[in-house]
């Protein structure tokens, strides 16, 4: 473990290597910089705080995202910093089911996104087609040879930093993956996949499409809202990995015959806030 009271220009050049992390991905958690450095939380914090004064962070809740003068509602960069906590453990279920070799599409989703993080702090080896430029750069910029990236390419939707439209859609068409790990906005009274925009939809059900299995992210959140363009319906789906499901929700998803795997404990699902993950 690093000595977190050693000389001040350790401290200085595990903080230069934190904005570094900062500038590449644009988020970063606390416990993914204490597994990085063998740092205490507190250190971390503090590390957290000293970037923050100069202005090359924004503290969150559980980590620090880069800072910035205007942030659209709904933008990648917003909704990455929110309920952290289960997007870890959505990302950490998800990664537990690969195996090496496989191809997998990561869509555009906040969720994906950690998904895409934790692979890059494994040893399998897997080719990854994804279209959110978030998950492009992180894995391109990961030092691990073992991911062969496959970028679709498209209309830049600056809102989420992920590649759309025609275009897109027939490059996924093209190729074939042994699993598709997507979020979507939200989940209707009848079991409709959902989202906000219609190009994005259309790329998430491309991708539903061209893979052997497909694995819904979701959280209880996403049955209490949806989107205007719908995606598929959930018999589309081979599993759901959940986080904070009460009753009413599993039950309709069983009602759908839809798979269901939790990924949170008993006492988090009794005591869960009512936070979103977006997608």
């Amino acid at each position: 473990m690093v000595d977190e009271f050693g000389p001040l220009q350790l401290s200085e050049a595990r903080r230069e290597a934190i904005r570094k992390l900062l500038m590449e991905s644009g988020a970063v958690t606390t416990r993914e910089l204490q597994a990085r450095f063998g740092v205490s939380p507190i250190t971390v914090r503090r590390d957290l705080e000293a970037l923050e004064q100069r202005g090359t962070a924004r503290r969150t809740h559980g980590g620090a995202v880069l800072p910035s003068v205007a942030i659209p509602d709904g933008s990648f960069t917003q909704r990455i910093e929110r309920a952290t906590d289960a997007k870890l453990r959505l990302a950490e279920a998800a990664c537990n089911m690969l195996s090496g070799g496989e191809t997998v599409f990561l869509d555009s989703s906040t969720t994906a996104y950690f998904i895409a993080r934790r692979i890059t702090q494994g040893s399998l080896s897997l080719r990854v087609i994804t279209n959110s430029g978030p998950v492009m750069q992180l894995l391109a910029s990961s030092e691990e040879s073992n991911v062969d990236l496959y970028a679709i390419g498209g209309m830049l939707r600056r809102l989420t930093g992920s590649y759309v439209g025609p275009s897109s859609v027939r490059m996924i068409r093209d190729l074939w993956a042994d699993r598709v790990f997507l979020g979507v906005t939200g989940v209707t009274a009848g079991g409709m996949l959902t989202d906000t925009d219609q190009l994005e939809a259309s790329v998430k059900l491309a991708m539903l499409e061209q893979a052997r299995e497909s694995v819904l992210l979701v959280d209880a959140s996403k049955f209490a809202k949806y989107g205007r363009q719908a995606i598929a319906s959930l018999d589309a789906v081979s599993l759901v990995l959940a986080d904070g499901l009460g009753d009413e929700e599993l039950d309709r998803l069983r009602l759908k015959g839809v798979a269901v795997q939790l990924v949170d404990t008993p006492a988090s699902r009794r005591f869960k806030a009512r936070t979103t993950t977006d997608d």
